[in-house]
């Protein structure tokens, strides 16, 4: 048994099962013999189990919410938010199974077709940074492709990807359609890539592990999708809306603490403003509201555990701190947004991932050195570009190597629209239209007409 710690008080939640290698070989030959059936299983009656599954969702979505609140330390109103986002994700993909259709290529001697076939069993592999909505965008569609699905999640945040599997199996889900293995990633994760069922594997966490996911993978020559780190940049040009960019610029990288991929936790400001800029973020900085996750008021909680705390005051010590927010005092992993002055490209917490709520912030020249500065990184997951000029953003939108960009917002998920990495923050993409097909095989059929 593994004990579930709630972030914000240090105390014990409650006690999961952790599944060893014998439960999860057994839980993936399960999902091998259900796959001969779900993928057999009539789109509009997939659509309909899916539909269901996701109006479930939509009736439990306080207690999904509130789990979420207690295991992982998200504010409520991000919590009610991402237990919507795997409903509205299941929702997309419930229409998926009625238009998964081939083509007809024009042949001579006959007629020629494709189709797009499911791969079989899929191990999905769950961060604790977001339980939920990840969780979502790896079996929503996996399943609606006629994939089964079993999924792992963290071991700081199991709680609601086993409420989201007894929720599937109520939907009407048959057995070993979709099972969730609370588990290690030494022990689960890695049968995922070793057992031969498993066609393709989910990973949204490191990039160090996924690197090995990826290697693992290869010996099988089986499929992943891979979202890994990133260290974003958030570009000020001296035309922006200086207000409007200082007042997002907190949100965007002190949400959920800062134990986000897309955190924009790199700030490059055009130098002609950046003295006024820093003068407009400091109030903004100190108005993030810091408080008990359950608290409706709550804009950020608390680091995810003991460890991540002191990893994250790592990287704050030695480091010139320009100013700080407030954050809660007592029991709880709680640590303030923290505005740090980049000396040079080389500080560590510029160039790393820090996974807290910690911002460094850099001037710049012009646009080639903002672009320059930008694509600096091993990563490329997100980021956003601030100012007027039309043809500037298109210019550095273009120019800047990363997966996800958003202009004056600081906007990175949409569950309609493609959302994945470039460089060494991941391969592959998750959700909208593109998602689907990484969870088929095209087949080529030809029918001689004599």
């Amino acid at each position: 048994m593994t004990d579930v710690i709630n972030p914000a008080t240090g105390a014990v939640l409650t006690s999961v099962p952790s599944c060893g290698l014998a439960e999860t070989d057994a839980a993936i030959d399960s999902a091998q013999r259900a796959f001969a059936g779900w993928r057999q299983v009539a789109p509009g009656d997939r659509a309909r189990l899916l539909r269901r599954f996701a109006a479930l969702v939509d009736a439990h979505l306080d207690e999904l919410a509130e789990l979420e609140v207690r295991n992982a330390g998200h504010t409520v109103g991000n919590a009610r938010w991402e237990a919507g986002n795997v409903r509205d994700v299941l929702d997309y993909y419930a229409g998926a199974p009625e238009r998964l259709t081939g083509r007809q290529i024009p042949v001579a001697g006959g007629l020629d077709v494709t189709l797009h076939e499911p791969l079989g069993v899929v191990g999905i592999i769950v961060p604790w940074n977001f339980p939920m909505p990840i969780a979502g965008w790896g079996f929503a569609p996996a399943l609606a492709a006629g994939n089964t699905v079993v999924l792992k999640p963290a071991e700081l945040t199991p709680l609601t990807a086993i409420r989201l599997g007894e929720l599937g199996r109520e939907a009407g889900l048959p057995d070993g359609v979709f099972t969730v293995l609370p588990g290690k990633g030494s022990v689960v994760g890695q049968r995922f890539v070793t057992h031969p069922a498993v066609r393709k594997v989910c990973f949204t966490g490191s990039t160090q592990v996924g690197k090995s996911i990826m290697a693992g993978c290869a010996d099988q020559v089986k499929r992943v999708t891979l979202e890994l780190g990133g260290k974003s940049a958030n570009i000020v040009f001296a035309d922006a809306d200086l207000e409007r960019a200082a007042a997002s610029a907190p949100g965007s990288v002190f949400d959920n603490a800062g134990q986000d991929c897309c955190a924009r936790s790199r700030l490059l400001v055009q130098d002609s403003v950046y003295d006024r800029f820093l003068a407009l973020l400091e109030p903004a900085v100190k108005a993030f509201r810091v408080l008990d996750p359950a608290s409706p008021d709550a804009e950020m909680g608390p680091l995810i555990s003991a460890g991540q705390r002191t990893s994250v005051a790592g990287y704050v010590e030695g480091a010139d701190v320009a100013f700080t927010g407030s954050a809660p005092d007592g029991d709880g992993w709680w640590f303030p947004p923290t505005v740090l002055l980049a000396r040079s490209t080389a500080d560590r917490h510029w160039r790393e991932e820090v996974f807290g709520p910690v911002l460094s912030v850099l001037p710049f020249r012009d646009e080639e050195e903002a672009v320059r500065l930008a694509n600096d990184t091993a990563y490329g997951l997100s980021g956003s570009i601030w100012t007027r000029d039309l043809g500037r953003a298109l210019r550095v939108s273009r120019a800047v190597d990363s997966g996800n960009l958003s202009v004056n917002s600081h906007s990175s998920v949409r569950y309609w629209t493609p959302f994945g990495g470039m460089k060494e923050s991941g391969l592959g993409r998750e959700l909208g239209p593109d998602a689907l097909l990484s969870f088929t095989d095209t087949k080529n059929v030809f029918l001689a007409d004599s």
